[in-house]
């Protein structure tokens, strides 16, 4: 048995499971940005709504009032994620090594 076929053999394996890793960090990179996209554009749907509000130009207000409570529990719904991931960090940061 060649010791050089093992190391070809390991390196490959290593590949493969970086490979993977990759695609997970992209993919969870996109979930983010998406998420992230989706709460701004609520954001902005609520805006306009209220604008037009504003003009009189709004037969329902029940269509404003609801699009400003989307946006408003999407952000604070991305506020308290974004809470615990800074607390989570703060913790990893005071263990000892």
């Amino acid at each position: 048995m060649k010791i050089e076929k093992l190391s070809n053999t390991f390196t490959e394996n290593n590949k493969k499971i970086l490979g993977k890793q990759l695609e997970n960090k992209t993919a969870f990179n996109d979930f983010l940005k998406n998420a992230l996209d989706e709460v701004n554009q609520l954001q902005t749907e609520s805006e306009s709504y209220t604008k037009l509000l504003a003009l009189g130009q709004v037969e329902n207000i029940h269509d404003v009032t609801i699009a400003s409570e989307k946006a408003k529990i999407a952000l604070q719904m991305t506020l308290a994620i974004r809470n615990k991931v800074v607390d989570a960090y703060k913790e990893i940061m005071r263990m000892q090594v």
